[in-house]
């Protein structure tokens, strides 16, 4: 399990098919194969390490499913990602509940700023609108993030500037899709939902 809170802004080094080379400043011997790292919001699992100055490659297979469904599929060399080891026991909760597990995809649709933060709005996909709600929490791209506002399929949401610079936020643009997990306990309540009608 994840928090949505970004611990490291990695890199791909590499690609070669399913395979996934990641540069980060995670120390090399603090990474375990077999470890669940979240990358841009998907769990993948650790299968090689190789240590690189004061930090890591670590590299990840990532199947032909997980690619179709998430921005996997436009990963090449040099992109930036947004990283989060696995959650601890005993360590601070700081975002909600993040399974690293991606629903689907949303596309930026408005960027505007709004003081120091900006204002961020995306178009949900149809059948998953119906599990996001204002004032809830989701996790684009792997942060953890609290829903602003909901029309129909479309949802905004607030970033401070810590969040743009702590994150690959402050890269985005419209038309950028991101991949999006709604939060877990709205998707549990929704199914209980269908089996008191």
């Amino acid at each position: 399990m994840f928090t949505g809170i970004i611990t490291d802004i990695g890199r791909i080094a590499s690609r070669d098919g399913g395979h996934f080379a990641i540069r980060c400043a995670y120390p090399a011997a603090s990474i375990d194969i077999g470890a669940s790292i979240c990358c841009d919001g998907v769990c993948l699992t650790v299968t090689t390490v190789t240590p690189q100055g004061d930090g890591a490659v670590f590299g990840v297979d990532v199947s032909n499913e997980t690619r179709s469904k998430t921005t996997l599929k436009d990963w090449q060399p040099g992109r930036r990602v947004n990283l989060e080891r696995s959650l601890r026991l005993g360590a601070e909760m700081g975002g909600h509940v993040v399974s690293g597990h991606v629903d689907g995809l949303a596309k930026i649709v408005d960027i505007r700023q709004d003081g120091d933060s900006f204002r961020f709005s995306f178009e949900a996909p149809e059948h998953l609108s119906h599990y996001i709600a204002p004032k809830g929490s989701l996790a684009l791209d792997g942060t953890s993030l609290t829903v602003n506002e909901v029309s129909s399929s479309r949802f905004g949401v607030n970033l401070i500037p810590h969040s743009l610079q702590a994150t690959t936020w402050g890269e985005k643009r419209v038309g950028d899709e991101v991949n999006l997990e709604v939060d877990l306990f709205a998707r549990y309540v929704a199914r209980l939902m269908e089996f008191r009608q």
